[in-house]
């Protein structure tokens, strides 16, 4: 009897959460056009005007290191090339953390930021850190990649 009282809400719970697990590779494609919409945008403004991207990173931004212009090079075209790959899931988790590492330098290198930027980058990185442990998910290229060739090296 108390067996059956126990296994009851067990098997609810369970049906529950496998009711739920259809959603994830919707989820895990949503979380990656996100995240890929914030800093693709972000590299369309840099290219509308590449005098005023050059100008930021020599006055605004403190990248360490590189020459500005490298650094503003390497930023957009961070910002263009690793969206595109987040979301359609190719190389996703190189492309995400790429894109935490750039959104980590431009915490650092952008010292008036403020609280609302500081907390837009937190969120961000969480989300890349999402794509970058989880991996991208059933809804991606890497997904369907591994299934046509990951049985073959088995």
């Amino acid at each position: 009897m108390l067996a059956t009282r126990i296994a009851n809400p067990i098997a609810l719970v369970q049906s529950s959460i496998s009711r739920l697990e259809w959603g994830t590779p919707a989820l895990d494609l949503l979380v990656r056009v996100f995240v890929a919409s914030v800093f693709f945008k972000a590299g369309l403004t840099k290219i509308a005007s590449w005098e005023t991207t050059l100008a930021l990173f020599e006055n605004e931004y403190a990248v360490p290191l590189l020459p500005v212009a490298l650094a503003a090079f390497l930023a957009t075209a961070a910002e263009l090339a690793f969206p595109v790959m987040l979301v359609l899931g190719l190389g996703t988790r190189i492309a995400a953390l790429g894109l935490f590492v750039l959104n980590a330098v431009a915490v650092i290198s952008y010292p008036e930021i403020g609280e609302v930027g500081l907390k837009d980058h937190q969120h961000w990185g969480l989300l890349l850190l999402v794509s970058l442990l989880h991996g991208p998910g059933a809804l991606s290229l890497d997904h369907l990649i591994g299934r046509r060739f990951g049985a073959r090296r088995a």
